[in-house]
């Protein structure tokens, strides 16, 4: 490059930087710095705020700061499960931290975030993914955009730092995800899947240039009893309770057994067939989880996490990864073997161990991860709704996104969901 050329661009560039300075009152150099700053020891990109700062790092970037130690302590997930994550989910996602200080410059939060490319229509009815199905046979990456997701890639969000935090922490990404996002090239924005109790404190997302849509809802049961019998007498209908051990008894029958562990670390290549049945069955799949997340699980967090595995004559043929936290256990992944699954209806018999075992731990409810929502409606499950907060950088674009959105959500047209007592409370007041 001529030395006449090079240094006109530089001019141009330093321009720019007075310019945005001129402009935004919370510009820091940083803003200009993102790419040549990736894999090197600062942040990879740094926000003034009007109360402090915000900065962008890699998971590296934070194992010496005190505040990411303690982050999400009250949490089931807490710090070592987004580690867990990062470590072995790979491939296409790409893992990042906002990181929050006050004026003081005191870091009151950790929020992990992730980039992707992501299926718009992923969880849309049939109708749509047949139109879209016929458009991508010429256009293979229509609606599949770029995207910024915060929260985990394995499981629902949570803001980090206390109750009394959650309102400052929600403001500060509300002044600085846009800007981030232009930055990084990524035209879409999704808060994914935060519980309904953080919508007061996302209320400025969902009203001020985002759409707040819900995503596939958990499902929650007061498990509250002494015994599964005594749940099932007090709860369900005497129509229900006849179906169901009429089902249990064929898994008793065949002499299934069942074994609760904190590590799998042994068994992995006997279990994690079970779990890939599961995932390939499944309409909607997001994260595919790896052997090694299941091994550093266990070993890495005993204390919240308990494996429970079902065998016929010495063969395992189902397995649930469950999360403790307080007094909840959430059933988190499932893994079957369909070869007997169906026959021994064992989806409802690992409904039943899990829960007897709660009861006879302590535990006050069961909490389990989306779809499977019939045999949990018939338990007299409640919906515990989770919300999706979408933006595009682009106010044209993002105009047209607030009326498409509410036609493509995943729970559109699910006559399950639609049979649960709350079922409008996945909407909440608009």
């Amino acid at each position: 490059m001529r030395p006449a050329v090079w240094m006109r661009r530089r001019k141009d560039k330093i321009r720019g930087g007075l310019a945005a300075l001129a402009t935004n009152p919370y510009f820091l150099p940083g803003e200009l710095t993102h790419e040549r700053q990736m894999n090197g020891p600062g942040p990879v990109a740094r926000f003034g705020t009007t109360e402090g700062t915000v900065w962008v790092a890699t998971q590296r970037q934070l194992q010496e700061l005190p505040a990411w130690e303690r982050a999400f302590g009250g949490q089931r997930k807490d710090r070592r499960y987004y580690q867990i994550v990062e470590d072995t989910i790979q491939g296409e996602y790409e893992y990042r931290y906002f990181v929050l200080e006050d004026a003081a410059g005191r870091v009151r939060a950790v929020q992990p975030f992730f980039v992707l490319r992501q299926d718009l229509i992923q969880g849309a009815g049939s109708r749509v993914l047949g139109i879209v199905g016929h458009v991508r046979k010429w256009f293979p990456r229509f609606l599949m955009m770029r995207t910024l997701m915060v929260g985990c890639v394995a499981g629902e969000a949570h803001l980090d730092g206390s109750g009394d935090d959650h309102a400052w922490v929600a403001a500060r990404l509300h002044e600085v995800i846009r800007r981030y996002a232009k930055q990084a090239k990524v035209p879409m924005i999704v808060l994914k899947e935060f519980p309904a109790s953080y919508r007061p404190a996302l209320g400025k997302f969902a009203n001020n240039g985002y759409t707040r849509v819900p995503s596939l809802p958990s499902v929650r049961l007061n498990i509250s009893f002494a015994t599964f019998d005594e749940y099932l007498s007090q709860t369900v209908s005497k129509a229900t309770r006849k179906d169901l051990r009429r089902k249990f008894r064929a898994a008793d029958d065949a002499g299934i057994t069942m074994e609760v562990l904190t590590d799998v670390a042994p068994l992995i290549d006997e279990l994690y067939p079970l779990y890939l049945q599961v995932f390939q069955r499944s309409r909607l799949q997001f994260e595919k989880l790896t052997t090694a997340y299941f091994c550093r699980l266990g070993r890495e967090m005993p204390d919240k996490v308990r494996f429970f595995i079902w065998r016929q004559k010495g063969k395992a043929v189902a397995f649930s990864t469950c999360m403790i936290s307080g007094d909840e256990i959430h059933d988190e992944y499932l893994g079957m073997d369909y070869a007997v699954a169906l026959d021994l209806h064992l989806y409802f018999y690992t409904l039943r161990d899990i829960m007897q075992w709660a009861m006879a731990n302590g535990f006050k409810w069961y909490c389990s991860s989306g779809q499977g929502y019939e045999p949990k409606l018939r338990l007299k499950g409640t919906l515990a709704p989770l919300d999706l907060y979408a933006a595009h950088t682009s106010p044209p674009v993002n105009f047209m996104m607030k009326r498409v959105l509410p036609l493509i959500e995943p729970t559109r047209g699910n006559a399950i969901l639609q049979k649960f007592p709350n079922f409008a409370e996945l909407w909440g007041d608009r």
